[in-house]
């Protein structure tokens, strides 16, 4: 497998990261735990009977949305039909389960890209607790 440098995957997908990171960085592409700032990506048991899933569309899917000026992190397919998406719902910590075939890439302007090796994957979201309240952490 090519290892992908930031600038030849912001050219590919269109998502820009911020100016200040090196566009001659080789992304690695990892198939175990990783996390991108609030969003972690879990290995996962690849036995889906009967769960639909949605084809990851060329331009990506925003996996977290940007709230309160925050940034969005969006799951991008290496090619066409080789990434499926099936969301978990509103308000909870697991977002979804990824299934790839190829390498995916997750993308965020300050944590610049993170390659999935082929497999599947929990994504899910951190959270923070205190003594009134639980949360989740939006970078």
């Amino acid at each position: 497998m090519t290892t992908a440098t930031l600038g030849h995957l912001i050219h590919k997908y269109g998502f820009d990261v911020l100016d200040h990171l090196d566009r001659d960085l080789e992304i690695p592409v990892h198939a175990g735990l990783q996390a991108q700032g609030d969003l972690f990506i879990i290995p996962a048991d690849p036995d889906r009977t009967g769960v639909e899933s949605a084809a990851v569309p060329l331009d990506g899917i925003p996996v977290i949305e940007a709230v309160g000026g925050g940034h969005e992190h969006r799951l991008f397919a290496g090619r066409q039909g080789t990434a499926f998406f099936t969301p978990a719902g509103a308000g909870r910590q697991d977002i979804g389960l990824l299934e790839c075939t190829e390498a995916a890439y997750i993308a965020h302007p300050e944590h610049a890209y993170a390659g999935i090796a082929p497999g599947t994957y929990t994504l899910r979201r951190q959270r923070e607790e205190d003594d009134d309240e639980e949360r989740f952490v939006a970078d």
